[in-house]
């Protein structure tokens, strides 16, 4: 039974807890309307005060805003990032993917991508070290010795080896092998020392000869049991193991006309890293329009297949034109052997009757070159003097020949500039007393075989590459004025040839200078050619992306490809270190 004493106590408790509730309720209504409802009506007499509270806050929260994004950049930045697909388009058909068969301009650009070489141009324009540590030569210039870097791997983990190298230059030797890599190694034999390096042994002394091991090596785990006549057909040259920045993915083939695209991506043994992009594809077309639309619509990201008078035609606000110059010239060849040319003062009117500043004026960005040889090669510091310009004199000299001989053969190609300089050229000429023939041809096998061998011109409008480091003697030294030599002025003369092979033998830069000083001197008196400009390459490439770096000096244009594990398409922002 329950206890009635603690029933009373609970009713008591209950009774409290009800009365306190109320109390604090009817507290509460009152605490509002004494505070909060009976004072509304004195707002309209405080409004103004209210409104410049109201505004001071919203002001300092916008600025606190506007600070943080102020000064943002003090602890965070935009930075290339990994990632990303880079698609070059180039010109060409890809019908082979071995590095030693590359001929068009896209089986040079994949070479470049997918294979590299025991010395490449380094950053300043010279002759640097690519898969060697190290190339020395011994003081007579005939024997050198290149030593591989450490840990060096193929795209399939494989190690790279003397081997390899080996492999590589006898298959470059063996009879019947067409390169253009062979040239560089003929009569020179290769051996492994006790000690393992590699030891090239010259049949003559030669100071650039290290730039001559810039070609691709093969794997000889791969390919030592094919012969070499047989290496175009092998798998190989479809589906490659790499040396280079990048890796052989796979191929596409796109439409009938022999249009492809080869994807890559990064070789992750790379010597110099894996490169930032995700993968790299080569777009080779068949034609330069089809990569100017390519690039309007945005369908490729670079490309170098065009000139810088394209500019009009690709109109993207998104592609950039980059103007770089590169270890090439423009020359005029005079024919001095079987022309009318072989007559040193017909050479030398030309030489003062051709007005210089009118030819280059509609050559834009190009660097004007009045010798063979350009400021980044070597170091001149008494260039001899050129001929004023002197029409009147160069007229009097052209009088003196017969109606029969005042025709000329100017040959050229449809590359760049050529064409409007050729007609420039044909101007000028005839004002001077000569009937001129201008032939312009297409730059394939048969202009090489019909043209350049024969030498069937009287002067040839050309563009020859100056390599890294100085070496003239493949296009004045009279040994090379053959239907095989690179003579294309058939120059002969014994003091310049002398100076030449001397130039090319010695181990000392300042003796080298000095002779090639003493060999412009017969140059500009000969007038085997007259130098017009040093070529620039054009860029066409998109504004958002990165590729190399304005700061390389380049050989080629292929040698964009120096930093390319540095390229990036990619950005982030990321915060600073402290």
């Amino acid at each position: 039974m329950p206890n009635p004493r603690k029933r009373t106590k609970t009713q008591k408790l209950s009774r409290r807890l009800a009365i306190f509730g109320r109390k604090a309720s009817e507290e509460g209504r009152e605490h509002i309307r004494e505070n909060l409802i009976d004072r509304i009506s004195h707002v309209r007499n405080i409004r103004l005060l209210i409104l410049e509270w109201s505004l001071l806050v919203a002001v300092i929260t916008i600025l606190a805003i506007i600070q943080s994004f102020w000064y943002s950049d003090s602890y965070a930045v935009t930075a290339w990032g990994r990632g990303g697909t880079y698609t070059e388009a180039t010109l060409g058909k890809i019908n082979s993917l071995n590095p030693l068969f590359a001929n068009t301009s896209s089986e040079k650009t994949l070479s470049k991508l997918m294979f590299a070489t025991l010395s490449q141009p380094d950053y300043s324009g010279h002759t640097g070290l690519g898969l060697a540590a190290s190339i020395k030569t011994d003081e007579s210039g005939l024997n050198w010795t290149v030593r591989l870097r450490d840990n060096l791997k193929w795209s399939d983990g494989e190690k790279i080896t003397n081997q390899d190298v080996i492999y590589t230059v006898n298959t470059l030797k063996s009879p019947g092998f067409n390169s253009s890599y062979t040239s560089n190694l003929t009569n020179v034999t290769l051996t492994e020392s006790k000690d393992g390096a590699l030891v090239f042994t010259l049949p003559a002394a030669y100071a650039n000869f290290s730039s001559a091991l810039d070609f691709p090596i093969l794997p000889a785990h791969i390919l030592s049991e094919v012969s070499p006549n047989l290496l175009l057909e092998n798998s190989f040259s479809s589906s490659p193991v790499t040396s280079g920045a990048f890796a052989y993915n796979a191929s596409q083939t796109v439409g009938s006309n022999g249009e492809r695209i080869v994807y890559l991506v990064p070789n992750k043994e790379y010597y110099r890293g894996a490169p930032m992009l995700d993968s790299f594809a080569v777009h080779a077309y068949t034609s330069s329009e089809e990569i100017v639309s390519a690039l309007r619509s945005g369908t490729v990201t670079a490309t170098a297949e065009l000139l810088p008078t394209d500019a009009e035609n690709v109109t993207s606000s998104l592609v950039n034109q980059r103007e770089t110059a590169i270890s090439s010239g423009v020359f005029l060849f005079l024919n001095t052997r079987d022309s009318i040319f072989s007559n040193k003062n017909l050479r030398k009117s030309l030489q003062k009757g051709i007005d210089m500043r009118s030819l280059r004026a509609p050559l834009g960005d190009e660097i004007t070159l009045d010798y063979p040889l350009t400021p980044t090669q070597i170091n001149i510091t008494n260039y001899p003097a050129l001929p004023t310009y002197d029409p009147e004199s160069a007229k009097a000299t052209v009088s003196t020949l017969s109606e029969g001989d005042r025709t000329i053969r100017l040959a050229t190609t449809n590359s760049s500039y050529f064409p409007a300089l050729a007609e420039n050229l044909k101007y000028q000429l005839e004002q001077l007393g000569f009937r001129v023939d201008v032939q312009i041809y297409t730059p394939n096998q048969d202009f090489l075989l019909t043209v350049l061998r024969p030498r069937d011109y009287d002067i040839l409008l050309y563009e020859i590459e100056l390599g890294a480091d100085p070496d003239l003697f493949a296009y004045y030294h009279s040994s090379q004025a053959t239907e095989t030599g690179l003579n294309l002025s058939n120059y002969t003369n014994s003091l310049a040839s002398d100076l030449l092979l001397a130039a090319r033998s010695t181990m000392d830069p300042a003796v080298r200078s000095t002779k090639y000083q003493s060999f412009l001197n017969y140059w500009v008196e000969d007038v085997p050619a007259i130098g017009i400009y040093q070529v620039n390459f054009s860029y066409y490439v998109n504004r958002n992306v990165r590729s190399y770096s304005t700061d390389n000096h380049l050989v080629s244009a292929l040698d964009r490809f120096i930093d390319v594990e540095r390229w990036a398409t990619e950005k982030a922002s990321k915060n600073r270190t402290p």
